[in-house]
């Protein structure tokens, strides 16, 4: 299922946050969104996930979501928001409490999510028992139980230290390697967004217009390799050359109005 914005743009009382927003996301592709501080990324994902409606302009869904799909869209956000007194099964379950299912196929889904994410091991285990990382992990496997059409991440890794990111970045490609899900992907860093996406959407200062779209030409896969760290290094500088000034200035907003 794709998704398609047509003209999308966002205020807030008096205050324009994005402004004629096209852009269309494919079917087993990842975008990712970039862009200064309060340039809209995440308004522009809430909008596209259906939690924001625009200001101006429409998203459509193009093609039908897979038949085992429970919600077409489904969010991971950097808050893991996992419940402290459910174990890493009873979380992931959550999600599915209120579609019927049977037994059965409850515990079909879970046992898949959890083995996708590697957390088969951990299913008794509660979240205070879990490293940060496996707790992203188990939000990650929560949004996967109902198998969505698209997956929306909100700055997923940014609570992570270094080391854990690049981890959950291996578990990324790995995931989408195996199933190819669709996702729209925001972030601060711009590392994740040449390591994970396939294009990279560059929003200007607000409101947020898209700048360029980069894509990033190598193969998800390889991107681990150390062959291809020249080229990716070449892309991370290309994404900062284009933001670096509006980040500077949106720094200095937010500080004086901070």
């Amino acid at each position: 299922m794709d998704l398609v914005a047509e003209g999308v743009g966002h205020r807030y009382g008096d205050l324009d946050v994005l402004d004629g927003i096209d852009l269309e996301v494919r079917t087993g592709e990842i975008v990712a969104l970039i862009g200064p501080s309060g340039c809209g990324k995440s308004t522009l994902l809430g909008i596209l996930g259906g939690m924001l409606r625009p200001s101006a302009g429409r998203v459509l869904q193009r093609g039908t979501a897979p038949a085992s799909s429970l919600n077409a869209l489904t969010y991971v956000f950097q808050d893991f928001a996992l419940l402290p007194w459910r174990d890493v099964r009873g979380n992931v379950a959550l999600a599915l409490e209120h579609h019927g299912l049977g037994r059965a196929e409850v515990d079909r889904r879970v046992a898949e999510a959890l083995g996708r994410l590697g957390l088969s091991d951990f299913a008794r285990a509660y979240p205070k028992q879990l490293s940060g990382g496996m707790r992203q992990r188990v939000g990650i496997a929560r949004a996967l139980v109902v198998e969505p059409a698209a997956l929306l991440m909100d700055e997923p890794l940014s609570a992570l230290d270094a080391q854990t990111r690049e981890l959950l970045m291996e578990d990324l490609v790995a995931l989408w390697s195996d199933t190819r899900f669709t996702s729209v992907y925001v972030t601060h860093n711009l590392a994740e967004a040449v390591r994970l996406a396939h294009r990279v959407v560059v929003l200007s200062r607000r409101p947020g217009r898209i700048r360029e779209i980069v894509e990033i030409p190598l193969p998800i896969a390889a991107r681990g390799e150390a062959a291809a760290v020249v080229d990716l290094k070449r892309l991370h500088d290309r994404l900062w050359a284009l933001i670096r000034d509006e980040a500077k200035d949106a720094e200095r907003e937010l500080a004086a109005h901070g």
